[in-house]
């Protein structure tokens, strides 16, 4: 039986929301992919989903809303078995990085938005295929930063990313962090402009804003921004 596109697409979310980041080589051995398609599948999932990023050239990092999976889901199956002893301890070693269910109904969070400056401009200077690339340059540029810092990137929202701190983990310094990886994030934009330059002949330059306060959890368990 064939498999559609469109089925590859939701067994990889799937896969994503579980494992949180999948290597390019597992992908094509599982779906059995040239060069050609994994191009076209990491095109769809970071791009127009917009649900994952690309990590060193080397795999999907999933960065879409937590889901918990169907129960009938095969993939799930081998989570209802027994732990072996290697099993807890690579669970020990590395922990689930989904977001944890909010233990309050308000707490300290601080919220950064980032997006490009005359983006539209931007877009007419570039043909599709090179203002994608520039923008995925962007955008991966800007979430190693924020890792750094222990942000977490809610949303991407064209070419804004939408990042809190302080959730789902908190730390008392998460007021500084956000304005520390806001800094970072020009700096390593400048940088990036070099290759940019070289590439395409265009530069690019971000827009940054912090806020802090009282955040509080809805009903869906997601935190809102103060």
């Amino acid at each position: 039986m064939t498999v559609t596109f469109r089925e590859i697409v939701a067994q990889l979310i799937e896969w994503l929301q579980q494992d949180k980041r999948v290597s390019y080589r597992a992908l094509k051995i599982q779906f059995d992919l040239d060069d050609e398609h994994l191009e076209v599948l990491k095109d769809e999932l970071i791009d127009v989903q917009q649900v994952a990023v690309d990590q060193d050239g080397k795999m999907l990092v999933w960065t879409g809303e937590a889901s918990t999976p169907p129960s009938s889901s095969p993939r799930s199956q081998p989570t209802q078995q027994p732990l072996t002893q290697e099993d807890q301890s690579t669970q020990a070693a590395f922990p689930p990085i989904e977001p944890p269910a909010p233990d309050a109904e308000r707490r300290q969070l601080t919220v950064m938005f980032c997006d490009l400056a005359d983006s539209t401009p931007l877009s007419s200077q570039l043909d599709p295929e090179d203002l994608r690339n520039v923008m995925r340059a962007y955008q991966e540029t800007s979430a190693s930063v924020i890792q750094q810092y222990e942000g977490y990137i809610a949303q991407y929202l064209g070419d804004g990313l939408l990042v809190y701190f302080g959730w789902p983990q908190a730390h008392e310094d998460d007021a500084q962090r956000a304005i520390h990886a806001a800094l970072g994030i020009v700096d390593a934009i400048s940088t990036l402009n070099a290759r940019l330059e070289a590439d395409y002949g265009v530069h690019v330059a971000v827009r940054l804003g912090i806020h802090t306060g009282p955040g509080r959890s809805g009903r869906d368990g997601q935190w809102r921004p103060p």
